[in-house]
């Protein structure tokens, strides 16, 4: 655990008055300290060391993986935001990787300080960049912690953001399967940009 963090998080808290030698806050700074290494993991880590091994097949077709969970952290407030991605992407030339590595992928992606925006980003880079796909469709929905606790505390609100890029950009020839794969874009749902 780093010694640093410790301290620095005893300084925060001891700045808003709190008193951490009590019974009850004695190990709080340790256990926060230990808490944001392990949600901030992803910071070194890099998206073409997950993907594991790359399989030929005769597959042409659109592959999804919809309802991935995710937690990350708004790097504004630090506060977690969290919900779920629906991928779908077209594999270059039938190479395809395990499955499973799409989930590895958005959580290391997640393991940052972050904005939405961004990590859906991300995440279509990692799949266009390190599996060549001819194609990426990116659906995230979120829920942002901040939006609930602060202000005027939007209840409800979802934040919802999309990334396409190659044959599954808008226009593109394969756009319309993809949305259907992942049921559909949902056109009542609140919108938001932090």
């Amino acid at each position: 655990m780093n010694r640093d963090a410790k301290e620095a998080i005893a300084a925060f808290l001891q700045a808003l008055q709190i008193d951490t030698t009590t019974p009850e806050l004695a190990k709080t700074p340790e256990r926060v300290a230990s808490m944001y290494e392990e949600l901030f993991q992803g910071v070194q880590q890099h998206t073409k060391d997950i993907w594991g091994e790359v399989f030929s097949t005769d597959y042409t077709g659109l592959v999804a993986v919809t309802n991935i969970p995710f937690y990350s952290m708004c790097e504004h407030h630090l506060l977690p935001f969290f919900g779920t991605v629906d991928i779908v992407y077209q594999p270059k030339e039938g190479r395809v990787v395990g499955l499973s590595k799409f989930g590895d992928v958005v959580n290391v992606l997640a393991r940052r300080p972050q904005l939405q925006e961004r990590l859906t980003s991300q995440i279509a880079d990692a799949i266009e960049q390190d599996l060549m796909a001819d194609g990426v469709f990116i659906r995230m929905k979120a829920t942002q912690l901040c939006m609930l606790i602060k202000g005027e505390m939007q209840q409800g609100t979802q934040v919802v953001t999309i990334e396409s890029r190659g044959i599954l950009q808008e226009g593109g020839p394969l756009r319309d399967e993809a949305i259907a794969l992942m049921g559909g874009i949902q056109t009542d749902v609140q919108t938001q940009t932090l």
